[in-house]
């Protein structure tokens, strides 16, 4: 018997604290202010760089704010330059909230993510968006979603209905 460990993330995620958000430029470009970066102290209090472009998805809309706990996630094989601090681009963003889980990753035809630990359970109640906060008229399946929920069953893969899905279009 062949056991599937599911496919490699697709989404690195970093968590930490806002310590400063500053208009980015790139090489020899100046600032603008539609590219912001993100400096943050992550949880074991390292410095980390985060680039926030128009095109990142924030949950919510809620703006971010210096002193606030946030999670970013970014493709996992884009590439990104070796400086120190690190530096990573994000596609979505969320600021932490108590009860509040979000899984951003690749969805299967069965709704399952790819590191295979949540299944989607959609019973004609959730909300699923684009991120410019459309209606999204066809299937979430085979997708990069950014799911919303708050409880989900103790099952392999744990198995929940999203309060919401942002579906990433690319």
């Amino acid at each position: 018997m062949e056991i599937d460990f599911g496919k490699a993330p697709r989404f690195g995620q970093i968590k930490g604290t806002i310590v400063e958000l500053v208009p980015a430029g790139f090489g020899n470009r100046r600032a603008n202010a539609c590219v912001q970066m993100a400096r943050l102290e992550d949880e074991d209090g390292n410095p980390v760089n985060v680039i926030l472009s128009p095109g990142t998805y924030v949950v919510d809309f809620e703006t971010l704010s210096v002193g606030r706990r946030c999670t970013f996630w970014y493709l996992a094989d884009a590439p990104m330059p070796l400086i120190y601090p690190p530096q990573y681009s994000a596609a979505a963003a969320a600021l932490d909230r108590n009860g509040r889980r979000i899984d951003v990753s690749f969805y299967d035809r069965n709704l399952v993510n790819s590191e295979r630990t949540l299944q989607l359970k959609l019973d004609g109640s959730v909300e699923i968006r684009t991120t410019n906060n459309q209606y999204f008229q066809g299937n979430p399946a085979g997708h990069d979603l950014v799911v919303v929920y708050e409880t989900s069953t103790r099952s392999i893969p744990a198995q929940t209905t999203p309060k919401e899905i942002v579906v990433l279009c690319s």
